[in-house]
């Protein structure tokens, strides 16, 4: 006998219910314990993750306090206190106190006139390739001027030439040892070139460009209307008894 339109539209809708029910069912019987663990791992690598961050925070913060109690106890000429708090932010995960902890630690060697001391621990700074480029150019330029005396000039041009390029932020400083270096070798064309691009570069500090300007003339270089007006009193080109003087 046929179910009438409604009693027949209610038992198919219980059988598609129970069908569903049935298909869940046994979507948790065979799934179900892996979707558990998947949400639990799901909050524990969060947690991990805020817990990461919180302690992370926590560190950097503590390892700012060590760094500035070091600098406080160098302003207070007290480098013995310094000592123990910079050699633990030496080995620090955090690239900037770590950097900024060896190059302190580089300066007290240098005020005991630890050049060799000085110049390993820059030395190291700069042969770090985790660190930023900035950080190791700078340790190689204040390297290379703690051996500058115990170096060979060829050593010392091979260095620092390839920051010792017009419009670079080591043209003066590295470009000074360079120069000086070609002088040494009796490059005097180079060196001329060299401290004329010092004189003329505007972003060179002032008591650099003076020197270059100097030094340009004597090796009949003018680049003192290149320096602007406050680059001092005209440096004429020196003699052949000036030059050779030199």
């Amino acid at each position: 006998m046929a179910l009438p339109p409604k009693t027949d539209e209610a038992f198919l809708r219980e059988v598609d219910e129970e069908l569903r029910r049935d298909k869940l069912a046994g979507f948790w019987t065979n799934w179900g314990i892996w979707v558990a663990i998947g949400v639990v791992a799901a909050l524990a690598a969060l947690a991990g993750f805020l817990y990461w961050q919180h302690h992370n925070g926590e560190t950097a913060g503590v390892e700012g306090e060590q760094l500035q109690a070091a600098y406080d106890s160098l302003g207070a000429n007290n480098a013995a206190a310094a000592s123990k708090p910079l050699a633990e932010l030496a080995k620090s995960n955090r690239d900037g106190y770590r950097a900024l902890a060896m190059f302190t630690q580089a300066d007290i060697l240098l005020q005991k006139d630890d050049l060799k001391g000085a110049a390993a621990k820059l030395g190291a700074i700069a042969a770090d390739s985790s660190l930023a480029k900035p950080f190791r150019d700078l340790a190689l330029v204040r390297q290379t001027s703690a051996e500058f005396d115990t170096l060979k000039p060829q050593v010392i041009v091979e260095r620092l030439r390839p920051l010792a390029v017009p419009g670079g932020p080591w043209l003066g400083s590295a470009g000074e040892m360079v120069a000086i270096s070609y002088l040494r070798m009796n490059q005097r064309q180079q060196a001329g070139t060299l401290f004329g691009q010092i004189a003329r570069d505007t972003g060179v500090p002032e008591t650099i460009r003076q020197r270059a300007v100097q030094m340009a003339g004597v090796l009949g270089v003018d680049a003192v209307a290149s320096t602007g007006p406050t680059a001092g009193t005209p440096t004429p080109v020196a003699s052949n008894e000036d030059t050779k003087a030199q």
